[in-house]
């Protein structure tokens, strides 16, 4: 599994790797859907091997992801990994006891920021407005479970991508009334449009200090606390947790919620297939999910430390 090519197309052209940025990596956090799982929604045998030679290298190999802590946790045990599983975009961190069954009750999270509840209803209640609410389908996260109003085609798919059993429960205003405040909220549409115009008419509602607004996939809008973002989760596990320094860590991700822990890393890594934007603040583009880029990018952290696949 030798990549001996180390230059890939990205915003700006061919890209050479920067072994001297690799050589000082001492953690490696890989998003999940676009970076270790594409279409098929499993980790491809080259990418898992690139993660276990890192292990056996001494290098620390963990998850930051957008979905719900309960459907990464499968992808955390396939790496065998000791270090806590960062989910909902930052939001919440813990330590997986895979020992447990799946559907145990969970005790509090390592870390959990969610966001306010009066906001959480704003943001409802926007979703929801005539002009475009039978177009998206709302999801809201309580205590990692999903919450819907009905179940309609797309949170179907979402569900079935996920491995997540959605709640229907009618009148999602009413939980947030009654209920702990949520993660996040998410709507999602087949018109990836619609999506993007509604996030950029969220963002002239709410300033960066008042809600933090993402999109993981173009037909996603998410909103969650104001200080939650993979970048800040990430700071929070590499220099509390694990008393690294920034140029210690490489993340590798493929969409705009993954921005703020690639500007952060020392070596962050888009994805071939990211959007311009993306690339354009990582030291390196991998190829893409389905080329099994986020093995390439492992590869040459090994390669520039000495070791070889």
């Amino acid at each position: 599994m030798v990549f001996t090519e180390a230059w890939q197309s990205g915003s700006g052209g061919q890209q050479p790797f920067p072994h001297h940025l690799a050589r000082a990596i001492r953690l490696i956090v890989l998003d999940i859907d676009g970076t270790i799982a594409g279409r098929n929604n499993q980790i491809n045998p080259p990418v898992l091997a690139a993660i276990q030679a890192a292990q056996a290298r001494g290098l620390a190999v963990t998850i930051a992801t957008g979905r719900m802590y309960c459907s990464a946790l499968r992808f955390h045990r396939e790496i065998q990994t000791p270090l806590p599983l960062i989910a909902y975009q930052g939001a919440w961190m813990d330590q997986p006891d895979h020992s447990q069954p799946a559907d145990r009750p969970k005790p509090k999270p390592l870390f959990h920021r969610p966001l306010d509840r009066a906001v959480a209803r704003e943001v409802v209640d926007f979703l929801e407005e005539p002009a475009w609410g039978d177009r998206l389908s709302v999801h809201l996260y309580v205590n990692d479970r999903l919450l819907i109003r009905h179940l309609t085609p797309a949170s179907q798919d979402y569900a079935d991508r996920t491995g997540v059993t959605p709640i229907e429960v009618g009148d999602l205003r009413q939980v947030l009334a009654q209920g702990p405040e949520p993660t996040k909220v998410l709507a999602l549409s087949p018109d990836r449009h619609l999506t993007r115009d509604l996030l950029e008419k969220l963002r002239q509602r709410y300033c960066a200090q008042e809600a933090y607004l993402t999109t993981s996939v173009s037909t996603f809008l998410e909103v969650a606390h104001p200080d939650v973002n993979k970048g800040n989760a990430l700071r929070h596990l590499a220099e509390q947790q694990l008393g690294l320094r920034p140029e210690q860590v490489m993340f590798v991700g493929d969409n705009f919620n993954d921005s703020e822990a690639i500007a952060y890393a020392g070596l962050g890594v888009a994805m071939g297939d990211a959007p311009e934007p993306v690339k354009a603040i990582a030291q390196w583009v991998a190829p893409s999910v389905e080329e099994d880029g986020a093995a390439r990018a492992i590869e040459q952290v090994l390669a520039a430390s000495g070791s070889v696949l």
